[in-house]
């Protein structure tokens, strides 16, 4: 018999095989040997059909053979041909059945096709052909466990505890197992010998209290958390525990006393007691008593970690959310300065500008912020809105279309958003072929937005013109939000515009109703209805509250000296 796993291994130890073409049709003049080397050169050349070819050549002179097999079903796994793999290697190790090599590529190929409890038989096979393999005997009990076959996943754990001593995670890995088997009593026994062999460990106290308090023994599991919180009271998980037990017997009071011990405690460290305060605050966004109360637990928090960013940050998100956005500011300035490259505190930080008589700080600090993120749209965006309120509406246009052009486009609202306010803009600026384009685009991207409706509408029938245009937009803003105070003054002014000024009196009168503390704008447009319905008292009444209510008219004077509408 040749043999080829000899030679195979004198080919690849003692030289290199030079590169040269393959024939398409394997040379049958040739022995299986020379045949099998070239089998092997193909495989270097990554020639995978030409290695098929000379495999299948040679298992036709030397059937008898079980590396050439081994080798077809390796070249098959690869394709992830699997059937023909199976194939291939169950007739290797028919020709050889001490090669544990075959039996491994055996079991990989049973679990590549799901069929896990197949695949643990072998590797359970394996581990018994060694003296002592622990890979083997964890893969063959991970795969029973999949299967479902319980019961073998535990004898093989025994194995490995019979071996190895009474480990750890042995003994966790087997009384999951005994779960999953609805063999809770067993479950218990082997909690309890982890209690004997770590006797002041809590985590081990509580592992079995959860057992019983997950399957329905209330009982018992309480009969334990009373006894481990009077033997180890001020230890952290022994907190966490107790919290998450009084929360799932719905008593808030101990929830919310026992989980704050559990965050503010030393034996946590920060990165835990930061992941565990989120996920509390997330539970407390609904309840507004509760809200405020996380104020004190995570400034506590952040009292203990000055240095921490996360914390810092997270303080600075409870208070904004508690409406101390001074305090707030002074957080999200810290935790940038900690970390800048903390992205989500440099844009809490920003919106927190977003007011116009914040402009100037909005600016400054979208300017530090875009050294650290100059591809961020959104901060190019609140650079833009900061200069808009500064009228400086060159800049503001700049900076709004340079966060468009780094928008996705797949966020289609917000990026509908950005060209409502750069029509805002390009209307402030007097550049209103630039204002009609960007409101376009905004109605393109979302055509259910109210505001871009209701904006393009005034400014139109500011302009007089398209009136019509002005009217349906409008129309359709009041169909979305139909008490908005400012909306039925801009379908009111378009009626007005448009001579309706009966109608535009009672729009614009609805408005004020609803909003009695605007600003002189309504007041003025009511001034004007009433002196084109010829009640020029009526108009000088509105257009002195406009004045005394603040309007950017400028002819607002004049009007009420004069008695005259100026337009």
């Amino acid at each position: 018999m040749i043999r080829l796993k000899t030679l195979l291994v004198a080919v690849i130890v003692f030289g290199s095989i030079p590169a040269f073409s393959q024939p398409d049709i394997p040379d049958r003049s040739k022995g299986a040997a020379s045949l099998y080397v070239d089998a092997v050169k193909a495989r270097m050349l990554d020639d995978l059909k030409q290695e098929e070819a000379l495999l299948k050549e040679v298992i036709q002179l030397k059937p008898e053979e079980a590396a050439p097999h081994y080798d077809l079903s390796r070249l098959y796994q690869k394709q992830r041909k699997y059937d023909q793999a199976e194939q291939e290697i169950e007739k290797a190790i028919a020709q050889d059945t001490t090669n544990l090599w075959y039996l491994a590529t055996y079991a990989d190929i049973l679990e590549s096709q799901n069929k896990v409890k197949e695949a643990a038989a072998v590797y359970r096979e394996l581990a018994a052909k060694e003296k002592f393999n622990k890979e083997y005997i964890f893969m063959a009990a991970r795969l029973y466990e999949v299967s479902g076959a319980y019961k073998e996943a535990v004898e093989l754990i025994d194995q490995l505890i019979q071996k190895m001593g009474t480990e750890e995670l042995l003994l966790l890995q087997k009384q999951q197992l005994y779960l999953r088997m609805n063999d809770l009593d067993a479950a218990v026994k082997v909690a309890e010998e982890l209690i004997s062999l770590n006797p002041q460990d809590e985590r081990y106290h509580l592992n079995l209290a959860e057992l019983y308090n997950s399957n329905n023994h209330p009982e018992k599991a309480e009969e334990i958390y009373t006894r481990v919180l009077k033997e180890f009271p001020d230890r952290a998980q022994t907190q966490y525990a107790i919290a998450q037990y009084y929360k799932g017997k719905n008593d808030i009071r101990k929830y919310d006393e026992y989980i704050r011990k559990a965050i503010l405690n030393s034996d946590f460290d920060d990165e835990t007691q930061a992941s565990i305060l989120f996920s509390y605050l997330r539970e407390l966004s609904t309840d507004s008593i509760r809200k405020k109360e996380s104020v004190g637990i995570t400034r506590q928090l952040a009292d203990l970690h000055p240095d921490n960013p996360q914390i810092i940050y997270l303080y600075g998100d409870v208070l904004a959310d508690n409406d101390e956005l001074e305090q707030a500011r002074v957080q999200f300035k810290k935790a940038v300065s900690l970390d800048p490259s903390r992205f989500i505190a440099w844009q809490r930080l920003l919106f927190s500008y977003t007011e116009r008589n914040d402009a100037d700080s909005l600016i400054y600090y979208a300017e530090k912020a875009l050294r650290y993120f100059p591809n961020q749209a959104i901060v190019h965006y609140l650079h833009g809105i900061g200069h808009f309120h500064k009228k400086a509406y060159a800049a503001a246009a700049k900076s709004i279309n340079r966060a468009i052009d780094m928008q996705p486009e797949d966020n289609r609202a917000f990026l509908a958003d950005m060209y409502s306010v750069l029509g805002d803009v390009y209307h402030a600026a007097e550049n209103n072929d630039g204002s009609d384009e960007a409101y376009r685009k905004a109605l393109e991207l979302n055509p259910q937005n109210a505001t871009v409706l209701n904006n393009y509408a005034y400014y139109l029938a500011l302009r007089g013109i398209r009136l019509n245009d002005a009217e349906a937009m409008s129309a359709k803003s009041l169909t979305l939000r139909p008490d908005e105070p400012t909306f039925l003054d801009t379908y009111g002014w378009i009626l007005y515009r448009k001579g309706d000024y009966a109608k535009a009196k009672e729009y614009i009168q609805k408005a004020l109703d609803k909003n009695p503390e605007a600003d002189g704008t309504l007041y003025d447009h009511l001034g004007d209805i009433y002196y084109k319905l010829n009640d020029k008292e009526k108009a000088i009444e509105f257009w002195k509250k406009a004045k005394e209510k603040g309007t950017e008219n400028t002819w607002i004077d004049k009007k009420i000296q004069d008695g005259k509408l100026y337009e």
